[in-house]
């Protein structure tokens, strides 16, 4: 089972709100999920990311795959480069 880190699109038309989550790459994007890592709010100014961290160096951690814009939010945060130096040890 490949497993990507993605957005699942929550809210209203016109209102986007999003969660970051753990999926089967093969289940649809807003449909089943393993587990769920944090949130994104775009529309906020400047825009609301809130990502548990222990959960996201979990994932990466076992070969979960960030979708695009999961990895700029991740890296954003100061994740991605977590990962990379505690795989270098």
């Amino acid at each position: 089972m490949a497993v990507k880190l993605r957005l699942k699109r929550m809210g209203a038309k016109r209102n986007p709100f999003y969660r970051i989550v753990a999926a089967d790459s093969r289940a649809p994007r807003d449909g089943r999920f393993i587990e769920i890592i944090g949130y994104y709010d775009p529309t906020k100014q400047p825009a609301e990311v809130k990502i548990d961290e222990e959960l996201a160096l979990k994932w990466l951690g076992v070969g979960a795959q960030p979708s695009d814009t999961v990895r700029n939010l991740l890296s954003k945060q100061g994740i991605i480069k977590k990962h990379t130096e505690s795989k270098l040890k």
